[in-house]
């Protein structure tokens, strides 16, 4: 029998993986790549007995895998809050879905969890942007202004480093990442530590941001800004917290960032206003490959031609808080 830990590379999956195992501690094969790459079922065998814990990854993109392994004998146990697509019940199945705009999967876990590890529940939810959520559990949780920005800096950092193109253009391959956050017992143990690789990545972010706050919106109106991004791979690894950091600043307009890919198309991010966190996933869900959840989505190849047809249904959609 083999266990496998399926998470996605962002904070949401990695701190939600860290809280559980530090609860329930198994030697497991990690299964995870760059965060916009999610289905990662398709890579696990189906072979009878095997245990599959999946961590935020839209169930809808794995659909076809989760089938498979299920119908092979394989127990798998879910937690995620991005779209589903049609309820699926099997008796392996052990399913944790939640698409409400104010929870991630880390925060699901915490409750799962009832708050045992929730410190780095915390460190999720800030890394998710759910900065309204994140400030109020740090309040009910009595911490020290310090013991709450080592959460915020941890989660924004570890989310950052889960952008990119592909494996190469990010800092830390995202197990390599989760297996050294293990060592430490709070987010600002982690950051004190000189010699943690979170060292590596706030040289990074830092380098990367100062790119990005230099750059202009080509269209901006009342309810949107669309930043159409050039083609570096500091671009890819900033554009998620660069979103958000954007998202934050203009909390009634929503944000479409377009970052180049190597064939000519286009790579979409979407952050619907934090003043009214709805809909940036029946947006993206318009176009071939759009997905993702209320107030945060993406389209992964926006062919050229599309971009027109986009940016109208962008601005259609976010024409101004009402």
């Amino acid at each position: 029998m083999s266990r496998y830990d399926v998470f996605n590379g962002d904070a949401d999956g990695i701190f939600a993986l860290l809280q559980l195992r530090r609860v329930h501690p198994c030697d497991a094969i990690l299964v995870t790549d760059i965060k916009r790459e999610v289905a990662l079922l398709s890579r696990l065998p189906a072979v009878a007995g095997d245990q599959v814990t999946v961590l935020d990854l839209s169930m809808a993109s794995n659909r076809d895998d989760l089938e498979r392994l299920l119908a092979a004998g394989v127990d798998v146990e879910y937690v995620d809050h991005h779209h589903a697509g049609e309820p699926l019940q099997h008796p392996r199945l052990q399913a944790t879905i939640d698409l409400s705009p104010h929870t991630c999967t880390s925060l699901l876990v915490d409750r799962m969890l009832s708050g045992r590890e929730r410190i780095w529940a915390l460190a999720g939810a800030y890394g998710d942007n759910l900065l309204a959520e994140a400030d109020a559990l740090a309040q009910q949780m009595g911490l020290t202004e310090a013991e709450r920005d080592a959460a915020y800096q941890l989660g924004t950092l570890v989310n950052y480093n889960g952008y990119g193109r592909h494996l190469d253009d990010l800092h830390l391959h995202p197990a390599e990442l989760y297996r050294a956050l293990q060592s430490y017992d709070t987010p600002l143990q982690a950051l004190s530590d000189p010699h943690s690789p979170v060292a590596q990545l706030q040289q990074g972010y830092q380098a990367d941001l100062n790119q990005a706050e230099a750059l202009e919106p080509e269209r901006q109106t009342p309810g949107g800004r669309v930043y159409r991004l050039p083609d570096a791979a500091w671009v890819h690894r900033i554009s998620g917290v660069f979103a958000n950091a954007l998202a934050n600043a203009h909390p009634e307009q929503a944000i479409a960032l377009m970052t180049p890919l190597r064939d000519g198309h286009w790579r979409v991010s979407v952050r619907a206003p934090l003043a009214c966190p709805q809909g940036a996933d029946l947006l993206c869900r318009q176009f071939v490959s759009g997905g993702g959840r209320a107030r945060a989505a993406g389209i992964n190849r926006l062919e050229e031609h599309s971009v027109a047809d986009f940016i109208a249904a962008f601005e259609q959609q976010y024409s101004g808080i009402k």
